[in-house]
């Protein structure tokens, strides 16, 4: 995946990519938790993202152009549009955090504690892997729960959705060549194959709504057989496969 896949270099080094799967993935497991999904969750959602990630990637370009030397080079391009869309996004995530209630705010403001220390902690063999799985888990399932704590089948949606993004961070590691999966690379690459195994039969044995999360882990899984050490693989097929599983999970619950 490579030099075809320039042109759409904005929506992907731009974070659009990122902020849509948070978006996606938090309608998709509110369907599965058989709550409505919330506009305002969901704008939270994708904002946030827009400001975890537009921060991160402006304030750590040093040390990011040793493992996503392409993206470096794009943010260093285009700072200011970045910079003008990660403040937009900031507005944002107040404005519909506002309208969300209490709660969601609380949810949101112990995710973005670890996000925004993200740069100070990526470099953590085994932090910066746990609290990845753990903020996205919180995006996707905790957002929605805690605007409508009356939600079914927590548990099932939340290890749908935990085993995914296990194996979704291990492949990033790889890309990487971060932690422990650049020192054992097949074995992380077996690790990320099976957690997204487990994630898709924990959806097909759970209840009807639960069952239809399976295209989340079943498409990480095709994005592991494929795997490709490419920034842009990472992008559009790593972080991709959240989203279209998210996005076919929503049309089978429509």
């Amino acid at each position: 995946m490579g030099d075809r896949f320039r042109r759409f270099d904005a929506l992907g080094f731009g974070n659009a990519v990122v902020a849509a799967t948070a978006v996606a993935l938090a309608a998709a497991a509110s369907r599965a938790m058989e709550i409505a999904p919330d506009p305002w969750v969901l704008a939270l959602a994708g904002c946030g993202t827009l400001v975890i990630y537009g921060l991160d990637r402006l304030r750590d370009r040093a040390r990011d152009a040793r493992t996503a030397p392409l993206r470096t080079a794009f943010v260093e391009r285009h700072q200011r549009a970045i910079a003008a869309t990660t403040a937009l996004a900031a507005v944002g995530a107040l404005a519909s955090g506002a309208l969300c209630g209490v709660r969601v705010v609380a949810v949101a403001a112990v995710v973005a504690a670890p996000g925004l220390a993200h740069r100070r902690i990526k470099h953590l063999t085994f932090g910066k892997p746990a609290y990845l799985i753990l903020t996205w888990t919180a995006v996707a399932v905790g957002l929605p729960l805690a605007r409508d704590p009356g939600g079914c089948h927590v548990g099932w949606v939340t290890s749908v959705v935990l085993f995914s993004m296990w194996a979704n961070v291990i492949l990033s590691n790889l890309k990487d060549e971060e932690a422990a999966a650049k020192f054992y690379p097949r074995l992380a690459r077996r690790a990320a194959f099976v957690w997204a195994l487990v994630g898709a039969a924990l959806a097909l044995s759970g209840p009807p709504s639960v069952a239809r999360l399976a295209p989340i882990p079943a498409a990480t899984a095709l994005a592991v057989l494929g795997f490709r050490r490419s920034e842009r693989y990472a992008i559009w097929a790593v972080d991709g496969a959240l989203a279209a599983g998210a996005g076919l999970s929503l049309l089978l619950s429509a």
